[in-house]
């Protein structure tokens, strides 16, 4: 089969499990001929090589298999990270966070900070590469995404300054008053599991992406509010977390409980409550 012929074929296979089929199309036929998208145009008369490979790769994809998964990366921020089953592929409102957390480190000169659920390592990469002085620990319950995440750190050349553990939330890290002043963790990011469990997911993330990533309790929030105290309990400065669109009241409600004052939400680029920063005490 041609090109035009063989895109033509992959639209129609993938009209019920994607919203751009020709897109998707486009893309799965770059990646097994190694091509950029604009030679599948250029050279649509071309024959597909080795078109049996490229028609399982399709019918993945229609089986509402993420892409990512199928072809092994997943584009994030300015970097292209490896995934697998098993790790959370990273999500573009999670850039968000990052910013955030960018600007606190830049404003307050923070030197080390931990990440709690690491998963493709995305979070701590693209900071680490933000800042060349900053040192990271990243910990994660999963050992696939601890597996993933050193591979991707290795690949960007920041693994000396990211150190991954396995850990429930801040277990294995090292208590502030055990550590010298200069290694101090002063802040912690996360971007956790904050699903209901009985939420209705579409296909591709419910029968693919990782439960342990997803969902955070019969609620939803039962993880991030033990996130909240166990970094408070730790006495670490800033916590920054992704949260669900619904979670700011309980959230809210949850931080006049426990006393914490200083806080703020922040909304996702299509105006929904996204997540929360934290300033457990001020200098």
């Amino acid at each position: 089969m041609k090109i035009n012929e063989t895109l033509k074929w992959a639209n129609k296979q993938l009209m019920q499990s994607c919203e751009r089929p020709r897109f998707e199309a486009e893309l799965l036929l770059a990646y097994h001929l190694k091509k950029e998208r604009t030679y599948l145009h250029a050279f649509d008369s071309n024959e597909v090589t080795e078109i049996e490979n490229y028609k399982a790769l399709v019918e993945r994809r229609a089986n509402h298999e993420p892409y990512e998964y199928i072809v092994g990366e997943a584009s994030f921020y300015d970097i292209e990270l490896n995934v697998e089953a098993g790790v959370l592929i990273p999500r573009p409102e999670t850039e968000i966070l990052i910013d955030l957390v960018a600007e606190i480190i830049k404003e307050e000169k923070i030197r080390n900070i931990a990440e709690v659920g690491v998963g493709s390592g995305a979070i701590s990469i693209v900071l680490a590469r933000k800042f060349p002085s900053l040192n990271i620990t990243a910990t994660d319950i999963c050992d696939i995404p601890i597996k993933v995440a050193k591979v991707n750190s290795q690949k960007y050349e920041v693994g000396n300054r990211i150190k991954i553990i396995k850990s429930n939330i801040l277990d294995e890290v090292m208590l502030n008053e055990l550590v010298a002043v200069d290694k101090m963790i002063e802040l912690v990011v996360s971007n956790p599991p904050y699903i209901a469990n009985d939420f209705e997911l579409e296909k591709n993330v419910r029968a693919y992406e990782p439960k342990e990533a997803l969902f955070g309790g019969r609620v939803g929030d039962e993880l991030l509010k033990q996130i909240v105290l166990d970094v408070k309990a730790k006495g670490v400065k800033y916590l920054a977390c992704e949260m669900g669109y619904d979670q700011k009241e309980p959230m809210t409600q949850f931080f006049n409980d426990i006393g914490v004052e200083y806080y703020k939400f922040y909304k996702d680029l299509a105006g929904f409550d996204r997540g929360f920063v934290i300033q457990f005490y001020k200098d």
